[in-house]
This record gives C-alpha cells, structure tokens and sequence, in this order.
C-alpha cells in the first residue's frame, strides 16, 4: 500500500510539473531531496543514509568536489563534468591526466593534471596544476595560469630538468585557504636531506597569483610519522564554501594522507599544524594530542596504528562539526571522524549514550551502503558525496539525525 501511494505521489506531482512547469527553491529542493530517502535502507537509528537516485552513467569516476558556485565537479575518464545539485549536466571539458579539482572562494578553479614537454629532445609527462576560470559560466572554461613541476619550484630555479626523476614526480591533491592561497600535495623520489631544492615529498604553497611561496617546512620527507609529508596521497583543508551560516575558516592547518604500496604505513591520515615563528618563519607541526585514545569518548580512533590500508581521499567538513571525512579504495569504505580524532558522530542530546556513534560504514559491493574502490570524497550542506569508481557512480548520504 505504501508503494502504491508514493507511486501515484510521484506521478502526481511529476504531472503537475510538466503542466504547470517546475517551480525550485531552495526549501522546495530539502523537501524533494528528503523525500528521496528510503527508509527501508536505514541502517540504525543514528547513520548515514543513502539520498536517491545516486548520480550514473560515468566512467570510472575518481573525483567528485561541490564549488563556491554551488555546482558539483567530477573526473571520470571522460572529463570534467560540471552538474547541478539536482544532477543535471551543464558541461564537460577535458583537462590532461586530470585527478583533483577544488575551487576558491573568487570561484578560480584548480586541476592537477599533467603536461607534456620537450627536454633534451625526448617527450616527457610532468605533474602540473590547471588554474581555470569560466568553468560554471555561459563562457568557455579558460586556462590562465599552470603551475608545472619543477619549473614553478623556487628552489628549483638553479637546477635543471633531472629528466626521469622529475617526471616521477605527482602533484596528488589540492586544497585552496581563505586568502585563496593553494596548497599542493607533491610526492616523488627525490628527498635528500642535503640538497639545496625542497623534497620531493611535500606541501609547495602558493599565493593568489600562483607565485610560490614555500613549503611546509617541519615534516619529515623520508619516513612516515606524525609529522610528516611522506608519499602524500592526499590534502584537506579547513576553509570550504560556507554551510549552515557557518564562517569560512582561516586555519592554515591540513590534514593529509599517507601510502606506500610495499611497507603498511602506521598513521594513513595525520593532522598538521600551520606556526609561525618570528626566526624561522614558517613551520608545520604534527598533532600528538591525536594519540589520545579516550574510550570513555569513542570506541575508535584516526591515529589507531594501521587504521586504513589505502586512503585515497580527505575532505573537512566546513560547518560547525568539521567532521573529517576519509575514504579507503583498498577497504572499499568511508570513515568518519571528529576534529580530535574520534571516529563516529556527536550523539543527540537526548541519546542515551555519550560517546561517539559510529557512522563509518562501506564494503566491497554494488548495494546502497557498499563501494568498489572509492576515489573521491566531498561534503556540502549535510550531504556527503563519494567517486565510487567501480560502480561508476556518485553516491550520495545524509545524517539520519540531518533529516528533519
């Protein structure tokens, strides 16, 4: 009976829309958004649920990120595809090699990519990233800025081209500030303590005008820790497009995530702390108060050793939980934690129980709760978005406690 009444809900209104047109509003939106929520598909009393339909039809989707401009980006092997919120596609254009993709808050956006070149007469790929403008406008995307390894290096400037190293060298993530500075994840095999020019594995920052300006100086390029920037796989930052009436952060802190295919590492994801120190300038610092494993608050935790087996992709919650979100391509899962590391979402006030609940969930499938190796992970007013590659899909949940 219940089916029966929202089929002929649905015609009802689709009907209604195609004779008297589709009137939208942001209200209008949350209701039909809320309404495409099954509830046979809740898997407890407080998690994440699925928001149908899921968004179909890609190839390999590896990236999927929501704009300044409201509308939502994701790499596939056919592109850039920029939608609405509603799914609806406006546009595709092609970046080479393209991976991550943010925006800023001048909605300028950023793809890493690669770039072919010319050395000594031999055709070389490089890690580059894309600076766009245009790209949810009636005017074409346009390119007005690369920053290419290593020739948008500083410390490079006296150093040439080390052909088969450099091109060794990604760029794997991105993630822009609230002065619209950008930091840059880089990692690659050249990490000498001794040489003149950073390490390959670090955080470049540039300033608004794609000047480089450092590094983060302070972490260790050759050995995973608590403070390192070892074989970076991926970047968060805390500033993102305003939710909830909620300010846009100017922390200059990140968090990043770390793999390497041939020995486990023991803190897949670390938090980093942006210092400034009147000598020495610029610094970046682990956080070792994440090792607290207080369970009277949590039963899990993001520094727990081997917590992740490849973490692909981070992203922080812009509102007032700045929940981080993590999703492991290996583990076919998302996770998710507090700010101070503890895994699952704050209870109710009226929930019985005061500890974190655990909303992480996933597996290996093609069903609304499982994934077959995640790529991308994004959130926008209370909705979570994930690149599920091998589904080629994006899939989309909300907090059942965020469902009015």
């Amino acid at each position: 009976m219940r089916k029966l009444l929202y089929f002929l809900f649905i015609m009802f209104f689709g009907a209604c829309n195609f004779f008297w047109g589709d009137k939208q509003d942001a209200t209008t939106d949350e209701i039909f958004e809320q309404g495409k929520i099954d509830p046979e598909l809740i898997p407890q009393s407080i998690g994440y649920v699925p928001v149908l339909p899921f968004f179909e039809g890609f190839s390999n989707p590896i990236d999927v990120y929501v704009g300044y401009d409201e509308m939502i980006y994701i790499i596939d092997d056919f592109g850039i595809h920029v939608l609405d919120k509603a799914g609806r596609r406006f546009r595709t254009f092609t970046i080479s090699g393209a991976k991550r993709l943010v925006q800023d808050r001048r909605l300028h956006t950023y793809v890493s990519g690669t770039l072919k070149i010319k050395s000594g007469g031999l055709d070389y790929e490089v890690a580059a990233v894309y600076h766009l403008i245009n790209t949810a406008t009636l005017a074409n995307p346009e390119i007005i800025d690369t920053i290419l390894h290593p020739f948008s290096d500083i410390s490079r400037r006296f150093t040439s081209f080390r052909a088969n190293e450099d091109a060794a060298v990604k760029f794997t993530g991105i993630a822009t500030l609230a002065d619209n500075s950008l930091y840059i994840a880089r990692s690659g095999p050249n990490n000498s303590a001794t040489s003149i020019s950073y390490p390959d594995n670090t955080i470049l920052i540039y300033n608004k005008d794609g000047n480089h300006i450092g590094h983060s100086n302070g972490l260790s390029p050759s050995f995973p820790s608590i403070k390192s920037s070892y074989k970076i796989t991926a970047i968060a930052g805390f500033s993102g497009p305003p939710q909830r009436n909620f300010g846009i952060s100017n922390s200059r802190d990140f968090f990043i995530a770390q793999y390497d295919s041939i020995n486990p590492v023991e803190f897949g994801v670390i938090g980093i702390s942006y210092l400034f120190d009147p000598d020495l300038g610029s610094l970046y610092d682990g956080r070792p108060q994440m090792l607290n494993y207080d369970s009277s608050k949590s039963k899990r935790f993001l520094y727990e050793p081997f917590r992740f087996k490849k973490p692909e992709h981070i992203y922080i919650a812009p509102d007032q939980n700045t929940y981080i979100f993590v999703v492991d391509s290996q583990r076919d899962s998302i996770y998710q934690f507090t700010p101070l590391g503890f895994e699952g979402v704050n209870p109710p006030a009226n929930y019985p129980e005061r500890k974190q609940i655990i909303a992480s969930f996933g597996g290996n499938g093609s069903g609304p709760f499982n994934f077959k190796q995640p790529m991308g992970i994004c959130y926008n007013n209370r909705m979570i978005y994930v690149a599920d590659k091998g589904n080629n899909r994006i899939c989309r949940y909300k907090l059942s406690t965020d469902i009015e």
